[in-house]
């Protein structure tokens, strides 16, 4: 065997060297060193299996733990060397292991295989901290500007007068689902591997309930070939992750649309916006650009992981080294722009003006077609006769409210003089009581609702 195989984990059945672009092409350990504290604590845990089964000795059960306690030091202080030949970090640290302690290092292997040791349940907490964080501040504001009322939309279109509470907590309310969903994520992720082997299980009598118990897993993995294969807990993340990245980007589509010039309802923050190189008057909402683009980024890496696990065989192939990237660079991209997101909406100044000047009696149609069902008109009927009016009034050239009383009941004698109470807009969004409208009753009892929402989820967290 040439020297430069002599650290690999694979080494003895094979002569001569690895091709040097096929070593590259193999590698992981530029990126799966971030997992050398996860694959210590796991030694860690295995050693102590392996004294209790009778393969170490309690003193070399000691001289492992000695080590391992050393290389996490090295990782924490940014002094631990990686070399070319260290495949990934399992091979990294067993190599460091043997350089610190000798031979006794190699038993630290003994019936173990890389590929029962995946898991990623460490990296949760961050991401429930951001999107918690984030959902603080969609509630905190939606306290604060109850009284602010600007036009909502459908199809891009003026559609009816709503709170601006209401606009924050419908984003506010999808956010608590993303991360009702990552927790849900995170309890079948929370299912222990270690102990499967490479495929057929465990030959050493290995106590996996130890296992558990020590790496704080709440279950053991029901049958070795699956937990060695099976990627669904990678799959369920990113396609949660992809989810959360699209109400991130509709939020943010919301918001530019919202930051122009022609809306004028918002404006953000210099430090979330950035200039022109030749326009010296721009003024762009790069932050939430980058927040729109990333989810495309991140449904790219679902839809990868898919297609490796399409077609693959029963237990481990070198295809599933394609899944560390892909969480990695997915929890990094999620971890930024929850963190961007809550920043410009902490920031974010909204013109109450502005938005109310956008509110057009055209608006109220609908409520004028209600103000005939009262009267005990159809509702479809009522629907005509008030599109007969808007449409009246545009031709005359003038706004819906400016009609006169006998213009409407022209249209239908249900028009009396108090029809004049519909055209206000308070009156409008103050009818929406039901659960879930834009009333300020209903606004303030979703506020409620969101403040024992975002209890649950800190508690989750």
């Amino acid at each position: 065997m040439a020297a430069a195989e002599g650290n690999k984990l694979w080494g003895g059945r094979f002569s001569g060297s690895t091709d040097p672009i096929m070593e590259m092409l193999n590698a992981s350990i530029s990126y799966d060193q971030r997992l050398a504290e996860v694959d210590i604590q796991g030694s860690r845990a295995y050693a102590k299996a392996l004294e209790k089964s009778g393969i170490l000795s309690k003193t070399e059960l000691e001289k492992i733990l000695g080590g391992l306690e050393k290389i996490s030091e090295e990782w924490s202080k940014g002094v631990f060397g990686v070399i070319q030949t260290d495949e990934d970090i399992h091979t990294a640290n067993e190599r460091r292991l043997k350089e610190l302690i000798g031979d006794v290092a190699g038993k630290l292997h003994t019936g173990r295989s890389r590929n029962d040791q995946v898991w990623t349940e460490a990296f949760f907490s961050p991401l429930f901290l951001h999107l918690s964080s984030l959902i603080e501040y969609f509630y905190a504001f939606s306290l604060i500007e109850i009284d602010v009322i600007l036009p909502g939309y459908t199809h891009l279109q003026k559609a009816q007068p709503i709170r601006w509470s209401q606009f924050l907590l419908s984003h506010a309310v999808a956010l608590t689902r993303d991360s009702e969903r990552l927790g849900e994520v995170k309890r079948r992720i929370n299912v222990l591997p270690l102990g499967s082997g490479a495929l057929a299980g465990n030959p050493l009598g290995i106590d996996r309930e130890l296992l558990c118990s020590e790496l704080d897993f709440a279950s053991i993995s029901l049958n070795s070939m699956d937990a060695v294969s099976e990627r669904d807990f990678v799959v369920e993340f990113l396609s949660v992750a992809t989810l959360l990245m699209i109400h991130l980007s509709k939020m943010a589509e919301d918001l530019i649309i919202y930051s122009t010039s022609e809306f004028g309802f918002l404006t953000l923050s210099d430090a979330y916006s950035t200039g022109s190189s030749l326009m010296p008057q721009k003024k762009n909402p790069d932050s939430l650009e980058l927040i729109r683009s990333k989810a495309g980024r991140v449904f790219g890496r679902l839809a990868a992981v898919l297609m490796v696990l399409k077609g693959l065989p029963s237990t481990y192939n070198k295809d599933l080294q394609e899944d560390k990237e892909a969480v990695f660079d997915v929890v990094d991209t999620l971890n930024a722009v929850l963190q961007v997101a809550t920043g410009v909406i902490s920031t974010l100044q909204i013109s109450k003006e502005n938005m109310e000047r956008a509110l057009s009696p055209e608006m109220l149609a609908t409520d004028l077609a209600l103000y005939l069902v009262r009267k005990g008109m159809p509702f479809r009927q009522a629907h005509v006769a008030s599109g007969k009016a808007v449409q009246l009034a545009e031709t005359k050239g003038i706004t819906i409210n400016n009609l006169s009383l006998e213009e409407l009941q022209n249209i239908s004698p249900l028009f009396g003089s108090d029809v004049a109470q519909v055209f206000s807009v308070v009156s409008s969004v103050e009818q929406y009581t039901a659960a879930g409208g834009t009333a300020k009753s209903s606004v303030s009892a979703q506020i409620e609702q969101l403040r024992e929402l975002l209890k649950r989820l800190k508690e989750q967290a």
